[in-house]
């Protein structure tokens, strides 16, 4: 199978310090720092990513599903709210709430929940994730 990499570089302390993500494939590069992380500085963060990718994944399956069930998407589009906290061991992702909307003509809103929440469990995002909880919301647009 294929493989897939990214990088992160981190220079300074943990307060003042700053750092870089990029991906192996040189379409995105952004900085981070710990405001970026832990506030609302400007920048992206290691859970924005995680979330991108979840969503992305995710959106990406169930555009399969629908087609090989005979329903095929006109469009898919999904968003992923990572929420950091703390517990007795340290900083951990809480939880993540996956919502969805999609035009899928001739499925009905019983069916499509079934196959949203189908593939919630089968993207490899979903499954790499399996220890955190993520919820689903699933909508039928129109």
């Amino acid at each position: 199978m294929s493989e897939r990499k990214a990088n992160a570089e981190w220079s300074g302390s943990l307060l003042e310090g700053e750092g870089k993500i990029a991906l192996g494939s040189g379409m995105f590069e952004g900085a981070f720092s710990f405001a970026t992380r832990m506030g609302d500085d400007p920048g992206t963060n290691p859970e924005e990513l995680l979330g991108a990718s979840l969503a992305g994944c995710y959106a990406m399956a169930l555009n399969a599903t629908l087609e090989k069930k005979g329903t095929p998407a006109k469009s898919v589009k999904a968003e992923a709210k990572v929420y950091l906290g703390k517990d007795e061991a340290g900083f951990k992702i809480n939880r993540i709430d996956l919502e969805t909307v999609a035009d899928v003509p001739g499925i009905s809103a019983e069916d499509f929940a079934a196959v949203a929440e189908e593939v919630k469990g089968g993207c490899p995002i979903s499954r790499a994730l399996a220890a955190t909880n993520i919820t689903l919301k699933a909508t039928l647009a129109g």
